[in-house]
């Protein structure tokens, strides 16, 4: 866990560095559908915990768009944008956690903002007008109609925000029906290490209500699971907490899913071993990037029962820990890294010891993704 935050923050200066960070995160987005679709191949996601990841990576990317509207005359309007969009340089590469807090706020009050603004159509016969009669950059009407696209993106499209509360998904009844078989999952933007994460759980649920529609248990599900999801916690303490709060709901399975670091040789500062990798990377554009996907995974190796009462009693998991020594919290852990066909001939010709077990999904010719052990 960072101890001083601010120190790792860095507010990208002008519209040139802005548009090309925004334009890097663009062709990473690009490609994680796809590189999920193989880690499902591959098993390391179930069909179903896929399709929502996906869904997370989707809102991702419109969260990315949005902001990138927003601050798309950065340097160019200083009194009206007066700050440009501030990123983690340190074991992130994302924007920091406030960005999306404040997007969120946007997001809230988007329609009143559009209301006060011109149409898209009319923002743009405007600023042919000022280039005709004025012969200047029209910045200010450029400015107008990049926030009117900002507040369009928060009002038509799914978001990544910083909290993103839980859903459940119905997979059948077990235990000749007297139980119903869920997935449920939730994400958070987390505030320390300013990275998306996303939590997957496979629970048994023995309650007399089907959980999502109880009114008591379903509130006190969605409000304790994304007060866990914090990234400083072990998935077993996350996993403990919620069987020991819920006597009818079962754990069977916890899965978190870290998307990033990114790591770039323009953007971010890195000690490890892909420092050297970049940086000999960086000969061109866009090719200067690496991205980690870190699952974590914990699941529930036999169940016991828990006197509760005098004459009560409660079903209890007994989780499954990596035998390695680890101390992770966890029964596996799954490193992948992400990144271009140049990073990756660096990477195998420099073989550092620290990422030879690591799973690489390397972007080919042609948009082809590979994948190598």
């Amino acid at each position: 866990m960072k101890t001083n935050l601010t120190l790792d923050h860095k507010a990208l200066e002008g519209a040139y560095e802005t548009r090309r960070y925004f334009a890097k995160f663009e062709r990473i987005m690009g490609h994680l559908s796809r590189v999920a679709d193989m880690t499902m191949d591959e098993g390391g996601l179930g069909r179903n915990e896929g399709r929502v990841v996906k869904g997370y990576l989707r809102a991702l990317a419109n969260s990315f768009t949005a902001l990138s509207y927003k601050h798309l005359l950065a340097g160019r309007v200083s009194d009206l944008l007066p700050s440009g969009l501030t990123i983690d340089t340190t074991d992130s590469g994302f924007p920091i956690y406030q960005e999306l807090l404040q997007m969120a706020n946007d997001a809230l009050n988007a329609g009143r903002h559009l209301d006060n603004l011109a149409t898209e159509k009319q923002l743009k016969q405007d600023m042919v007008r000022y280039i005709l009669n004025e012969h200047k950059t029209p910045k200010r009407l450029q400015f107008a109609l990049s926030q009117r696209l900002y507040y369009q993106e928060l009002m038509n499209s799914s978001l990544f925000l910083a909290q993103n509360d839980p859903q459940a998904i119905w997979r059948g009844d077990v235990g000749g029906g007297d139980r119903r078989y869920y997935l449920l999952h939730w994400a958070s933007y987390d505030s320390q290490t300013n990275l998306p994460v996303v939590y997957l759980m496979d629970i048994e649920d023995s309650g007399r209500i089907a959980l999502p529609r109880d009114r008591e248990r379903w509130p006190q599900v969605q409000s304790h699971l994304m007060a866990q999801a914090v990234s400083a916690l072990k998935l077993v303490t996350i996993a403990h907490g919620f069987d020991q709060d819920f006597d009818e709901l079962h754990p069977k399975k916890l899965r978190r899913v870290f998307l990033g670091p990114m790591y770039s040789h323009w953007f971010t500062r890195q000690n490890g071993p892909l420092r050297d990798v970049l940086a000999e990377a960086s000969g061109k554009e866009g090719l200067d990037w690496a991205l980690a996907w870190t699952t974590e995974t914990l699941w529930s190796e036999k169940t016991t029962t828990e006197k509760t009462g005098f004459f009560s009693s409660a079903e209890r998991q007994i989780f499954n820990l990596d035998k390695s020594g680890s101390d992770s919290g966890a029964s596996e852990v799954q490193r992948s890294l992400i990144l271009p066909q140049r990073a990756y001939q660096v990477l195998e010709e420099k073989n550092p010891p620290g990422l030879r077990g690591v799973r690489k999904y390397v972007l080919g010719a042609g948009e082809r993704i590979l994948s190598y052990k």
